[in-house]
């Protein structure tokens, strides 16, 4: 004991640190609410946050993370997100927890969208809290709805490029087949049976496989399943570990979840995230390679689905 005692002593004073998990437990964060380094970023809506809130937490919707109505995948740029992390008084040395509501699967995506976007912005301890607001209080923590101030910082993030993929980086490599492109869709999505509003036609891009991200979660509840079963999920796709993956959806937000599990717990290398996705691919002024576009007819009743869906909101 007094030998590993004395390792740990070395390691401090040798200015090495731990790295952020990037999953933590409600219990695992509470231990940690008192470091000075940690901050703890709420994405719930405001009102969600007003009425009750953990501890200490800032409020940073998600939709402020987010790109426009016509392309929300799309990364804003960078000054606007310099001015964000900035407000939040991020720093290089900040453990920023990402934290919503715990209400499902999908709810999940937005975290880790966030997570990798503070990633591309150069930050790097960066945790989740597994099942969010929703697994803190069932463990009987408590919240607040007390204002929560913080000083501005001077942080000046560049952007981290590899963590990027974009439409350009794509198109090329497509017909060498040495790329993972993995759709984190459900089925009917990839298959061509609907389309998210904003994209110009249904399917999936040419040569994608189908890892619906709702596959790494514990079944019934919004909370990510162990790093072991998260192994057992990855080694069980036709992936090919020694290519690069790049992880795409509608906008970026479900592929977030396959990024954050495929890169963050599976630890696998060159994964990256295409933020504008299937929307941002349909939307290129020349078509581009896809699988399981419909036919004209399937496509005009699709539309018309969709059309009815949005006037009985």
């Amino acid at each position: 004991m007094k030998k590993i005692g004395f390792l740990l002593l070395a390691l401090v004073t040798a200015g090495v640190t731990w790295a952020a998990q990037p999953l933590l437990s409600p219990l695992e964060l509470q231990a940690q609410l008192k470091d000075a380094k940690l901050l703890v970023i709420d994405i719930r809506d405001a009102k969600a946050y007003a009425k009750q809130h953990i501890p200490g937490a800032l409020s940073a919707p998600y939709g402020s993370w987010r790109g426009p109505a016509s392309n929300p995948g799309e990364l804003p740029g960078l000054p606007k997100l310099t001015a964000l992390v900035q407000s939040l008084g991020l720093t290089a040395t900040t453990h920023a927890v990402v934290v919503s509501s715990g209400a499902d699967v999908t709810d999940f995506g937005a975290t880790a969208r966030v997570y990798w976007t503070l990633k591309v912005l150069g930050l790097k301890e960066l945790s989740i809290l597994n099942g969010g607001v929703k697994a803190w209080t069932e463990s009987g923590l408590p919240l607040d709805n007390l204002p929560v101030k913080v000083s501005a910082s001077n942080y000046a993030p560049q952007l981290e490029h590899h963590l990027i993929a974009a439409r350009g980086d794509i198109v090329p490599q497509i017909s060498t087949g040495k790329l993972n492109l993995v759709d984190a869709r459900p089925a009917d999505f990839f298959n061509g049976e609907t389309r998210h509003p904003a994209a110009k036609l249904p399917g999936t891009i040419k040569g994608a496989i189908n890892l619906e991200h709702s596959k790494w979660f514990v079944p019934g509840r919004g909370l990510f399943v162990s790093a072991a079963e998260a192994e057992k999920i990855a080694a069980a796709t036709p992936l090919d570990a020694q290519r690069d993956t790049v992880s795409f959806c509608n906008t970026g937000h479900w592929a977030a979840t396959n990024w954050f599990a495929l890169s963050e717990i599976v630890g696998q290398k060159n994964v990256k995230l295409y933020p504008g996705s299937v929307v941002d691919w349909t939307q290129a002024e020349n078509s581009l390679p896809m699988d399981n576009v419909p036919g004209r007819a399937t496509q005009l009743l699709i539309d018309a689905k969709l059309w009815a869906a949005k006037i009985s909101k």
